[in-house]
């Protein structure tokens, strides 16, 4: 099983992000190379990516399992001011540039949201937006991640995703699923096969690079977009465990984006990190009814 976590990409860097994800016991991980929230990147040191290659060979990790995920301040969708349009252009062609600097292959993309803009013309402006930004030659592809529908957000349907596909001019490109946004948008994923065979008559299954594992706090449907630990919402652990040891994906690097536990159920705020624990549920194929105080213990 390809299976890891969102990991932190701090003062250590790539090497930083290795040694979070090996201690969850993960053989993939994802990483944004900076804050997902504002324009602040530290350059890449590459003593740290070679010390970083170097531990990854020791334990057999590929970096075709390693991914970037791009900043959430992209977006391609919204065409309503030229300028932030245009810097959505040139932030993400930097950020793959980054990636090409730490040998990255796959970096996901939220498509956008078009806001004021009608679907289509948004879809339209992502079109655009990409044609600028992707050519043959990228070492690092871009794989667009597949949303939930909340508010104006384009890439919530098959259809979406395969209109953007077919708009761009280079085959450089790829899909990220995401489990509880494909729930929320309202696939169901009871039947994770049927649901391929949906998405196969519109979208190649080899264009799968990525596939975020997330439970759902929301009813399928819902558009809300939040996640839930894994066995701990509405998709369920049966579902989920099934989903990762699909067959047909079995290549394909499966990433946990759970919430943090809190300390305890009286407070808020979220401190401890789950993936440990959850990926050896998963592997293991069993779920732990106890996996909330289990990690909490896991801390102390």
């Amino acid at each position: 099983m390809i299976i890891g976590s969102h990991v932190h990409f701090g003062s250590k860097q790539l090497l930083g992000s290795l040694e979070e994800a090996l201690s969850y016991g993960a053989n993939a991980f994802m990483l944004y190379t900076g804050a997902p929230q504002n324009t602040f990147r530290s350059k890449i040191d590459s003593k740290y990516t070679l010390e970083a290659l170097k531990l990854m060979q020791e334990n057999d990790i590929k970096m075709e399992n390693v991914i970037c995920h791009a900043p959430y301040i992209i977006n391609l969708a919204n065409k309503e001011k030229i300028e932030a349009w245009n810097f959505s252009i040139s932030f993400l062609k930097a950020e793959i540039k980054r990636c090409e600097e730490l040998g990255i292959k796959y970096i996901v993309l939220h498509p956008g949201s078009s806001v004021k803009h009608p679907t289509e013309e948004g879809l339209n402006n992502i079109i655009e937006a990409l044609n600028y930004i992707i050519n043959d030659d990228d070492k690092c592809m871009i794989i667009l991640e597949t949303m939930a529908g909340k508010g104006s957000e384009c890439g919530k349907t098959i259809e979406e995703i395969k209109t953007i596909l077919e708009g761009v001019k280079s085959s450089n490109i790829g899909v990220c699923l995401d489990t509880c946004h494909l729930n929320d948008a309202g696939y169901d994923m009871s039947n994770f096969d049927l649901f391929l065979d949906e998405f196969t008559k519109s979208i190649p299954l080899e264009k799968i690079k990525c596939i975020h594992v997330n439970d759902s706090k929301n009813v399928r449907g819902s558009h809300k977009d939040r996640h839930a630990n894994i066995g701990y919402g509405t998709i369920g652990f049966e579902s989920l465990i099934k989903i990762v040891n699909n067959e047909k994906l079995k290549n394909v690097p499966k990433i946990l984006e759970t919430p943090y536990i809190s300390k305890n159920d009286s407070e808020k705020e979220l401190v401890y990190p789950p993936y440990k624990l959850e990926i050896e549920m998963l592997k293991k194929g069993l779920f732990n009814p106890n996996l909330i105080d289990d990690i909490r213990e896991s801390y102390k």
